[in-house]
């Protein structure tokens, strides 16, 4: 109202458990990441950001240019972002799970929490540990067995690929759910695409099984130790990983009787 003063707004003290968003490249930050971002023909200029994830500035749509396309979706401009790390206190039951995780890794003598998860990343309500893969199993089982953790389900696993020029542009994503404290955990591995491996979890979440063969027949990820890493959408003897940005956008032709619609990046010359 006029003449008042607006009352500031204030973030829930309690983070939300649901299972959207995004916390890669492309997200947006919380309070702990970088500040906001201009968006325009104007230089834009962050802070440096250092994590175990990057960003790539992109331009364009679909990585097409100079083919007259007229959709306005060529002058697109967005620049680079990583999700910054988080620092404590994480705010609501985040900084529980992380003292229950930290304490349930030392009493098995292993890696500790410092060294099986490389970044912890607050953003949207909902928290996501970079992992290293070499510690993937473990961490997992532990999430799955300590009484105090009880992440009991795998909702999910998927892959992301964040293009060329980034370090480690591919990514596995496991999404985590404990039913018992009604608590989701995101774990994301990046991986290198000269050395596109991640230890499989189905020996720890049976319901792994097919979602790591969706990933791995549409991304190139191999899970080592999956009992049968076949194809799952494509057939068997399918040339390529179809949701790689290496991959020709939209595939291949579209063939009618007498006629031929090449695939959409091929189709941007209006005359």
């Amino acid at each position: 109202m006029s003449g008042e003063d607006e009352k500031p707004k204030t973030t829930p003290e309690t983070p939300g458990t649901g299972a959207g968003g995004a916390s890669g490249p492309t997200g947006a930050s919380n309070a702990s990441s970088a500040g906001a971002v201009a968006f325009g023909p104007q230089e834009v200029r962050r802070p440096d950001v250092s994590g175990a994830v990057a960003g790539r500035a992109r331009e364009g749509m679909f990585g097409i240019g100079g083919s007259g396309d007229t959709s306005g979706f060529g002058g697109l401009r967005l620049p680079a972002y990583a999700p910054a790390p988080s620092e404590r206190p994480f705010g609501g039951w985040f900084d529980e799970v992380v003292d229950e995780t930290t304490a349930a890794l030392a009493d098995d003598g292993g890696a500790d929490f410092a060294t099986c998860v490389q970044q912890v990343t607050v953003d949207r309500g909902e928290m996501t540990w970079y992992v290293d893969r070499a510690h993937l199993v473990r961490l997992a089982r532990t999430l799955r067995d300590d009484p105090a953790l009880r992440f009991e389900f795998c909702s999910g696993v998927s892959g992301v690929d964040y293009g060329e020029g980034v370090p480690q542009q591919l990514h596995v994503v496991t999404h985590l759910l404990s039913m018992t404290y009604r608590r989701r955990l995101r774990l994301e591995v990046a991986l290198e695409v000269s050395d596109a491996h991640c230890p499989s979890l189905v020996e720890v979440f049976p319901t792994a099984d097919w979602h790591e063969r969706e990933t791995w027949d549409m991304f190139g990820i191999v899970f080592d130790g999956h009992p049968s890493l076949t194809r799952i959408l494509m057939p068997d003897d399918w040339n390529g990983h179809p949701q790689r940005k290496s991959y020709p956008l939209g595939g291949i032709p579209v063939e009618y009787h007498d006629a031929e619609i090449p695939p959409p990046d091929q189709r941007r010359a209006y005359t």
